[in-house]
């Protein structure tokens, strides 16, 4: 078995190459550990973190009061009791979940795309027992270039082929409109409408941020209409955006929350669907389940993770490290940039030029110590965990001004 003592990067990333699914195209580069913000490969090269696991890590890697949690709880002795018995732990998760949200009631999962299959599931059996549509006649509205998951139905009402080709027939009921048009929201909905589903902003869409006030009169609509207003804050939420989710920028409340990633501070898969009980109550016994979902040391860990959210107030630290960074960015004069988007520590940089590649840039960037990834090709994210210090966004935009500008992959 290789070990990082034994073996080189290339002998990782050759050994995965051989035995795993080529379902991903990652940087080349082995992590081996991590602490805060910084990573470290087997051959001991040191790089700055800017995905952060897509936002799971927003409270940085190997945060100490998260780790001390998880081993308490595996010290204890119980990991795992699945829902057929109570224990001692999920309650106070519950609680802590329910406080922050605003929500009645939660249900723990266990991975963001079961947070938002669950999501459809409450949505189409409120529609049938308390809108009174017809059976089996529910429809959910969806927005062009969202990212809500990988499985078979999440996929159906993608607008991007990629994700659907070869994987068909999907699951109907879905309409999808164009994300910010708001007089193609109204003319999509129906006396059968139930819900939307929607992300505030769109992450891996390439940080594509609606016009202000779209929101909100969505949620205008939402009520005018009895529809469900579906929120995914898998990757926005729990501080990312500047605010603990982002539809406080528009002071919106949904009637449903997908929370996952950051909940366990990236320890270990947890999700939740928060909504009132007038909603939530729709699942009853033997309607719905998950066997790890809402496990003791799961239960323990997101409730530690989400603790240290509020506690150090990674919501505002990233408001005010995202200005710091975002005006620092916006004064690099690259002719290779076309616009910069960004709400908080989410920050999308869109790559100018006839095919708008920007993989070469990440692996530029890599090559200086800063791990990016591209998305919907043209796009550079950086979301980096919210715990990074002024200092450190110094040293990361010296080498991405060179990256951009001197030393350009073009």
């Amino acid at each position: 078995m290789l070990t990082a003592a034994t073996a080189t990067s290339q002998a990782f990333i050759d050994l995965e190459a051989k035995y795993g699914a080529h379902n991903y195209h990652p940087l080349p580069i082995v992590i081996e550990r991590g602490q805060g913000v910084w990573v470290w490969d087997p051959d001991g090269n040191r790089y700055m973190d800017c995905l952060a696991a897509y936002s799971a890590l927003n409270q940085g890697y190997n945060h100490p009061r998260i780790m001390e949690a998880a081993r308490k709880q595996i010290d204890a002795g119980i990991t795992l009791t699945s829902r057929a018995f109570y224990n001692t732990h999920l309650g106070n998760f519950l609680k802590l979940v329910s406080e922050v949200t605003g929500h009645d009631r939660v249900l723990p999962m266990n991975t963001g795309a079961e947070a938002v299959e669950s999501s459809i599931k409450l949505a189409r059996r409120w529609g049938y027992w308390k809108k009174g549509v017809p059976h089996d006649k529910a429809e959910i509205i969806v927005f062009d270039g969202n990212f809500h998951g990988r499985t078979t139905t999440i996929v159906g009402f993608s607008s991007d082929d990629s994700y659907r080709d070869g994987f068909g027939p999907f699951t109907p009921g879905f309409k999808l409109v164009e994300f910010g048009d708001l007089e193609a929201f109204e003319k999509a909905i129906t006396e059968n409408t139930v819900a939307i589903l929607i992300e505030p902003i769109q992450a891996e869409g390439g940080i594509l941020i609606p016009p202000r006030g779209y929101l909100k009169a969505m949620e205008q609509i939402c009520r005018e209409n009895n529809i469900l207003f579906m929120a995914d804050e898998i990757q926005t939420g729990l501080g990312r955006t500047g605010k603990m989710f982002a539809l406080e920028h528009e002071n919106v409340r949904p009637d449903v929350f997908m929370l996952a990633k950051a909940i366990s501070g990236g320890f270990m898969p947890v999700s939740v669907v928060t909504a009132n009980e007038e909603v939530m109550e729709v699942f009853t016994p033997g309607s719905h389940g998950s066997t790890y979902g809402g496990n003791p040391l799961g239960a323990v860990v997101a409730h530690e993770a989400l603790s240290v959210i509020i506690e150090e107030n990674l919501p505002r630290r990233a408001a005010e490290m995202g200005e710091y960074f975002v005006g620092n960015l916006r004064r690099i004069d690259s002719p290779h940039v076309k616009e910069i988007r960004a709400r908080g520590m989410l920050v999308g940089v869109e790559i100018n030029g006839e095919n708008g590649n920007a993989r070469p840039f990440c692996e530029a960037l890599k090559e200086k110590g800063i791990l990016a990834k591209e998305t919907h090709e043209s796009v550079i994210r950086f979301a980096p965990p919210l715990v990074i210090t002024q200092d450190e966004i110094d040293w990361a935009l010296e080498r991405i001004e060179q990256v951009l500008t001197v030393e350009a992959p073009v």
